[in-house]
């Protein structure tokens, strides 16, 4: 299988019985429909628990990795040994083995994160390790806006999770070109970007040379993430906040909200956006 493909497997989705209320009437009979599965999923690294959060059972070892990266576990993909995902009876474990000299760093930056699908920055333990700083994106060629409204359209059309169960969002990468790569989905945004972060790392693809697209609001977590993953570009569907609008001021991220149809909005450096 590629694994620039979305995957989309049985254990990301539940089949279950509803009755449709169509023009306020309640049908007779039910019938079958899908549901995305959600299921809490812990981190392991080095044999110590470091978080749990409800995800999406697919793509894990991607989400291990993006996580990782993102929250500055590790520096690189060569500071994993290894990942190992392992199903328990009320959830999943993942196992990393990184090395000493990012044990010793990540034992001075516990978290307690549980059922991280909604805020994304629940049980940080001292606001400085919720504002932590990011180095700015060095870098970055002009975009035309007309390629990120088009990446944003092919990224939809490949959420096959969202259109069986219409309860996912999605984090796509497109290279300079447009051309959608690399999809993730997941119950979280924070997750779904997250799974592509790791996906990117893990498939060694230059994503400083394109655009992050995600299927949600842009939060100071989603371009904290963007920047940490050096990536110059975000382009969002729906609104920023003021405080993500300020960090990708200062991270050098061009920020793209509202991007929808041939309609957008730039919040952050729109020089780096050309028609």
């Amino acid at each position: 299988m590629n694994p620039s493909i979305p995957t989309s497997s049985p254990s990301d989705r539940r089949r279950t019985d509803v009755i449709r209320v169509r023009e306020g009437a309640i049908a007779p009979a039910a019938e079958s429909d899908f549901v995305a599965e959600e299921t809490p999923v812990a981190l392991e690294f080095n044999g110590i628990s470091h978080a749990t959060m409800l995800a999406t059972p697919a793509d894990l070892e991607d989400f291990a990795m993006g996580f990782a990266l993102s929250e500055g576990i590790i520096d690189g993909v060569s500071d994993v040994r290894g990942i190992d995902v392992l199903p328990q009876c009320d959830g999943i474990v993942v196992q990393l083995e990184i090395s000493t000299a990012c044990e010793v760093r990540l034992k001075t930056r516990r978290r307690a994160m549980a059922g991280r699908t909604g805020c994304g920055l629940c049980g940080v333990e001292t606001l400085p390790e919720v504002l932590r700083p990011v180095k700015p994106v060095t870098g970055g060629a002009a975009v035309r806006i007309d390629t990120v409204l088009a990446a944003m359209r092919e990224m939809r059309a490949r959420q096959a999770l969202h259109d069986i169960t219409g309860a996912t969002h999605a984090a796509g990468w497109a290279g300079p070109d447009g051309a959608v790569q690399i999809v993730r989905e997941d119950v979280g945004r924070h997750n779904a970007l997250d799974k592509l972060i790791g996906a990117l790392a893990r498939q060694a693809i230059a994503a400083r040379d394109g655009i992050v697209l995600v299927s949600s609001r842009a939060s100071f977590e989603m371009v904290q993430k963007t920047a940490a993953a050096g990536v110059p570009v975000l382009a969002a569907v729906s609104a920023p906040t003021a405080l993500a609008i300020r960090l990708a001021r200062d991270a050098n991220v061009s920020l793209v909200g509202f991007v929808r149809g041939s309609d957008a909005t730039l919040y952050a450096h729109p020089e780096r956006l050309i028609t």
